[in-house]
């Protein structure tokens, strides 16, 4: 393990994991607490690729800092209490840390093996669950064949019910993770999971089979909760990237692979295979994590082994460094309540957040329209008709990796010399930002004018790219303004988009009935369109806005 551990950590890097572990700054990281932190200066560039400092709840309650949660912080940022407290702390022989760099307890100190194949084994997971959202999009037809059931409402609602799941779930999960550790959320929700995806198989009437597809997407969300916390739990600084690539490769590709795979499993098995398939998956995958996994957060970790040394020493006054002092009613409080304050009080969060649950659920509104639109104008049945998603997914994985590439690339260009802020993410995503209704008017219409099948799908990979285009860039913006606050904003945007991924297809068949292929994408395309100017306002106006800003939490 790194020795520089043991050096009191910047500020910024300790919001940098902190975001990555999946809660605000205020809980510690296993870095420690803000209160350990180096104070940085406003003139420094910083490591976390320049992220704006934001305040904590504390530095307001001592009138250290603006309330304000979307100003920069002034140099000040950590007062003369702090710094006495943190050296305090140091000396303090009550204080439970590790026992040295090397400690075995440690998760980083773990065994090379051990550590990317716990990776590995998360990221499979990761993209089980995605997968399982989309997978029996093509056996929807079988689907309301067997419940007897014409609604069209409910044909479009069996499939975005799933990410429905994904707005409740990860607001229970993340505060429940602080609690009791990572290894007990992913064991309890993956026998959840398998448990909802039998019973979705076997369900007997529309009613069932809608309830349990709610279920698996609240349960299956914990590995998109916890996977970034349990990679930055293990993986330096210096090879967490990889990580963190191979990680996001699930919630990138599993919907758009899905359907594929769906496609000729429904063909060949019927569509209820499609739901023992992922069972058959996910209960290989939760034997292989009971098996081979270990608790990864030092919180949990350093809390079991101070009530252990308590009972052997009888020291009562015996705590973890990286006990954060709060109250189980706090943690659910701020999981549920911050959310909801950023989303309707910061104009940012909310016009960010705005902008991705649109063009996120133009992504479900594909995924239940597709099967129809190639069955009815392609003549595709059975498993061909798994093949209409391939453009998604080939459109997602190059926008992924082009903003990996130019994205970052900006970003440290910027960062060395020194003139970071966190507007400079928004220009992947102003450009990406026409992919989408260029990619929906070039779908739409060459589906209404009949043209060569691959016309359209190379239509729906222009709307991949322009999805991840904007996905990427916006979600890093949130985390680079609401540093301390970020897990909260990312909270905020997945209520909200799962929330518009659920609702706005169910509308979908009837606007296409209505208006045709291709007014009806077109419809979609202008509302992305004006969508557009957003990432450019906050390019020039941003930073003005965050200044002036009034937002408290």
């Amino acid at each position: 393990m790194p020795s520089d551990i043991y050096r009191h950590p910047s500020r910024s890097e300790i919001v940098e994991l902190a975001a990555q572990e999946g809660h605000d700054a205020d809980i510690p990281t296993n870095l420690g607490s803000l209160r350990d932190a180096q104070p940085t200066t406003t003139a420094a560039p910083l490591k976390r690729d320049g992220a704006s400092e934001l305040v904590l709840d504390k530095d307001i309650e001592k009138g250290t800092l603006d309330k304000d949660v979307e100003k920069g912080i002034r140099a000040e940022s950590l007062s003369t209490e702090d710094e006495d407290e943190a050296r305090s702390e140091d000396n303090d022989p009550n204080i439970v840390w590790w026992d040295g760099p090397d400690d075995p307890q440690n998760p980083m100190n773990w065994s090379r093996n051990k550590k990317w194949g716990t990776v590995i084994l998360i990221s499979a997971i990761t993209f089980l669950v995605p997968l399982a959202s989309s997978m029996f999009a093509p056996g929807v037809p079988k689907v309301m064949e067997t419940f007897n059931s014409t609604s069209q409402m409910l044909e479009g609602f069996m499939v975005s019910v799933y990410v429905l799941g994904f707005a409740f779930g990860p607001l229970i999960i993340a505060p429940l993770s602080e609690m009791y550790g990572r290894l007990p959320l992913y064991h309890g929700c993956n026998c959840l999971f398998v448990i909802f995806s039998i019973a979705a198989a076997v369900s007997s009437n529309m009613t069932m089979f809608i309830l349990f597809r709610f279920f698996m997407g609240t349960f299956g969300g914990a590995p998109l909760v916890l996977g970034g916390g349990t990679i930055a739990d293990l993986i330096s600084t210096e090879q967490r990237g990889t990580a963190m690539v191979v990680w996001m490769m699930g919630p990138t590709l599993g919907p758009c692979v899905g359907p594929i795979i769906g496609g000729f499993l429904t063909q060949a098995k019927g569509w209820r295979w499609n739901f023992y398939f992922v069972a058959i998956l996910a209960g290989a995958c939760t034997i292989l994590s009971v098996s081979v996994m270990s608790e990864t957060s030092a919180i949990v970790i350093l809390e079991r082994k101070t009530q252990r040394l308590r009972k052997e020493t009888g020291n009562e006054k015996l705590k973890s460094k990286l006990d954060s002092g709060l109250s189980p009613y706090d943690l659910f409080k701020f999981s549920i309540v911050r959310p909801t304050k950023m989303l309707f009080r910061s104009t940012i969060c909310f016009s960010i957040c705005l902008y991705l649950g649109i063009t996120y659920a133009y992504l479900y509104v594909l995924f239940t329209t597709f099967t129809p639109v190639f069955a009815d104008t392609y003549g595709w049945h059975g498993g061909i008709l798994g093949l209409s998603f391939i453009g998604l997914g080939t459109g997602s994985l190059i926008g992924q990796f082009t903003f990996t590439h130019f994205g970052n690339n900006a970003a440290r260009k910027h960062i060395r010399q020194g003139t970071f802020k966190p507007e400079i993410r928004l220009h992947m995503m102003a450009i990406g930002g026409f992919f989408m209704p260029i990619g929906l008017f070039w779908y739409g219409w060459a589906t209404q004018a009949k043209t060569h099948w691959i016309v359209p799908i190379l239509g729906t990979s222009v709307i991949g790219f322009g999805l991840l285009m904007t996905f990427m860039p916006a979600s890093t913006y949130l985390v680079d303004v609401f540093t301390v606050h970020a897990a909260s904003a990312m909270a905020a945007s997945t209520v909200l988009r799962s929330l518009m991924a659920a609702l706005l297809p169910l509308s979908s068949q009837k606007m296409y009935a209505k208006l045709g292929y291709g007014w009806g994408n077109s419809l979609l395309g202008f509302i992305a369109l004006l969508l557009v100017p957003i990432p450019f306002c906050f390019i020039k106006w941003g930073e003005r806005i965050r200044a002036r800003s009034t937002v408290k939490l």
